[in-house]
């Protein structure tokens, strides 16, 4: 690779080989071939005759083409285009230059879009496809992260200060509820997907009309099995000069919105690495800081947050796409649609590596969460213990009072002198409360505290997670590998 020109990091540092080559011009330009075969095949099927009543289109030529789908002759292409200024021009001579017989019919009534877009949706198609498989592997992983701690209790936070406790387990099924929305739009997109298929210069099929004498039903018919051929299951009904870009708006908030999840996990991570209760994998020879050698940076987790925050930005180019389009097609859509459709899926792509890499090798450091979880606690369990000092006789509103000062005062203990949370001792000493201090530290078991967090964990993946894995488990088992 040269090291004298620029080249994205997206393919060096972040995406998969698998996504790279689904955006390769290589995947286009055989795509292409696909197309002008299917377009041929349909074209003979349906009996197109050429002048002196036979068909337009032979079975021969259709042979000629499918046996130079693959080797493409891109020097011929490259000197072409130098020539004709046409990149679709430039391949369709150069096939022609492989299949002389079939020469004449190459893109026969069709127009640059027809290989464009269509090849656009089924690109676009195959990498969601990708994007899905990935995604699932994600809820994988992070299921059985929830299962393993389901029970394992923790400081909960709102507004990051001490909340009610949770459990480990139940905040990752916070992560996966994120994750399984996310696959719900993946799978939703998918299920909409569409070719523009053969509809002409303006979405008209004039040109079809003329070649088919005006029989409308054939040129119908022509973008059915189009759409069939490719694996499709239709058309855009109507449609300018190309498929309207509103479909890559779609496209782009699906991954955006698997960015903004990934966001959300990846800052809580990183919140929780912090407080050394858990963190992301950090190999044996990995350095954290070129300056602190001590120092242990979730830098993956922050790599999801950079990337994620590129794919959300990323919508708004093809929200001004489809804003600025004119009347049935303008070519401003051209140079930017070259780099945001791609680069939106590469970045996902590695987002994706990312997440699956954290997920499965998370640290968990369970004395450090325990340790914070009781420094706090006794702060949250005081409202069961005003409970039994009201049911041995206690008036309620007098304990409240009671209890709110001697919080306050533990509470400054803590922050104002450093010391350790004294709000038992403070209790135990108060004659308005019958408990002693073995009978308070004996209530701070803090299972008591969670509520239904891992009965909430086991129902959620048995009932919602483990019937789309179960459905999906050919795509199970994906391994990411980490370049950088």
């Amino acid at each position: 690779m040269s090291n004298d020109r620029y080249t994205s990091p997206l393919s060096e540092r972040y995406a998969s080989k698998e996504m790279q080559y689904i955006f390769s011009p290589d995947k286009k330009f055989k795509t292409w071939r696909r197309l002008w075969i299917a377009l041929a095949e349909a074209e003979n099927e349906l009996g197109l005759k050429n002048e002196q009543g036979g068909l337009a289109v032979t079975k021969e030529q259709i042979e000629e083409l499918k046996s130079h789908a693959e080797d493409i002759n891109y020097e011929v292409a490259k000197e072409r285009e130098k020539k004709v200024r046409h990149d679709v021009m430039s391949h369709v001579y150069a096939y022609g230059q492989q299949c002389p017989k079939a020469a004449g019919i190459i893109h026969l009534g069709a127009t640059s879009c027809y290989v464009g877009d269509n090849t656009d949706v089924i690109v676009m198609t195959e990498a969601l496809k990708l994007v899905r498989s990935k995604l699932i592997n994600v809820i994988d992983e992070l299921s059985q992260f929830a299962m393993k701690y389901r029970e394992l209790p923790t400081l909960a936070f709102t507004h990051f200060q001490p909340a009610q406790p949770t459990t480990v387990g139940k905040r990752a099924t916070l992560w996966l509820q994120e994750f399984l929305m996310d696959l719900e739009d993946v799978e939703y997109v998918l299920s909409t997907m569409k070719l523009l298929g053969s509809k002409g210069t303006t979405g008209t099929q004039a040109s079809f009309m003329e070649l088919f004498d005006g029989d409308e039903e054939k040129v119908k018919q022509l973008d059915r099995l189009i759409a069939t051929k490719m694996g499709f299951d239709s058309c855009f009904p109507v449609s300018g000069q190309t498929y309207s870009r509103k479909l890559d708006i779609r496209v782009l908030n699906v991954l955006a919105g698997i960015a903004a999840s990934a966001h959300k996990f990846s800052n809580d991570i990183r919140l929780l690495q912090h407080l050394k209760e858990i963190e992301e994998p950090f190999e044996k020879n990995q350095i954290g800081s070129s300056a602190m050698a001590y120092k242990r940076n979730p830098m993956r987790s922050e790599r999801i947050a950079s990337l994620s925050r590129y794919v959300m930005s990323d919508v708004t180019n093809g929200m001004f796409t489809s804003a600025c389009q004119w009347f049935e097609r303008t070519l401003d859509d051209s140079a930017n649609k070259r780099i945001s459709i791609p680069e939106g899926f590469l970045a996902t792509d590695g987002i994706l590596d990312l997440l699956l890499n954290v997920v499965d090798g998370l640290v968990v450091y369970d004395k450090v969460i325990e340790k914070r979880l009781m420094s706090e606690l006794p702060f949250m369990a005081t409202e069961n213990i005003m409970m039994d000092a009201v049911k041995a006789g206690g008036n309620r509103q007098e304990l409240h009072e009671k209890i709110r000062t001697l919080s306050m005062e533990a509470g400054k203990n803590v922050k104002v002198y450093g010391k350790e949370n004294n709000l038992l001792e403070l209790i135990a000493e108060d004659d308005e409360f019958p408990m002693g201090i073995e009978e308070l530290k004996a209530a701070m078991e803090p299972g008591r505290y969670t509520g239904r967090a891992a009965s909430q964990v086991k129902e959620f993946i048995e009932e919602e997670v483990r019937p789309i894995l179960d459905a999906n488990q050919e795509v199970l088992g994906i391994k990411a590998e980490i370049n950088v």
